[in-house]
């Protein structure tokens, strides 16, 4: 009984070496490692200004000229814009304002009304006083130019800037040259010295190919009213 007690202490003991054996000499399983992706946004490189200039040997655009707004000169000009409309545009300077005052008073540029006179000197010679109509605009103090309805083609004008007062006394300032509106329907002026190629165009029969200039030539040749050797039709007087 007692051997076996013995026999069971040493299988026992047998069989934990062979477990702790085992055990020591296994190497423990390695879990696998999952990284996660790298959701940051990558920063970009910064540019700055220094880096995108442009070289400094490299010239500067040119700057365009700019037209001055005043020229120093107290000046009144009139153009005839079409058969109906006058346009006018002035400078006045500090020294015609000055001018004013001291002839009129300190308060009389404040006290005056600027106006535009419109003469109609048509059939005037240039040398009389006589002037048929006038007419008055007001316009403003910050006008520098203004568009003026005449309504009459083929009439002559000139205009005058000036300060009206409120007794209706009219102070010139400066005056305009004159012009005369052109006419609103065909003018009645006929140029006689070409009436002679449409006689021609009617009494010759012309051969086809030829240009207008060559042709014109040829027939005026023909016809005995064009010297030989003009190469175009001109001032000229028929023999």
């Amino acid at each position: 009984m007692l051997l076996l007690f013995w026999v069971l202490g040493a299988l026992l003991l047998l069989a934990f070496i062979f477990l702790w054996a085992g055990k020591k000499g296994r190497q423990p399983e390695k879990k696998p490692v999952f990284t996660r992706p790298d959701l940051t946004i990558p920063e970009f490189k910064e540019e700055f200004s220094t880096e995108l200039s442009l070289p400094v040997d490299m010239p500067a655009p040119p700057v365009e000229p700019q037209l001055p707004t005043s020229y120093g000169v107290d000046r009144l000009v009139l153009l005839a814009r079409d058969p109906y409309w006058l346009y006018a545009y002035w400078e006045i300077t500090a020294t015609k304002q000055e001018e004013f005052s001291a002839a009129y008073g300190p308060a009389a540029w404040a006290n005056s009304q600027p106006v535009l006179r419109v003469y109609d000197v048509t059939g005037v010679n240039p040398g009389e006083q006589k002037i048929s109509s006038y007419v008055d605009i007001g316009i403003n103090e910050e006008a520098d130019n203004w568009h003026i309805n005449v309504g009459e083609p083929d009439h002559t004008f000139y205009v005058d800037l000036g300060r009206r007062f409120p007794d209706g006394r009219f102070v010139t300032l400066l005056r305009s040259n004159v012009v005369t509106t052109p006419r609103a329907s065909i003018s009645e002026c006929i140029d006689e010295e070409w009436m002679w190629i449409e006689g021609i165009y009617r009494s010759y029969r012309y051969q086809f190919g030829h240009g207008s200039p060559m042709l014109a030539e040829e027939m005026a040749q023909r016809a005995g009213a064009l010297p030989l050797g003009v190469g175009s039709p001109g001032q000229w007087q028929k023999t």
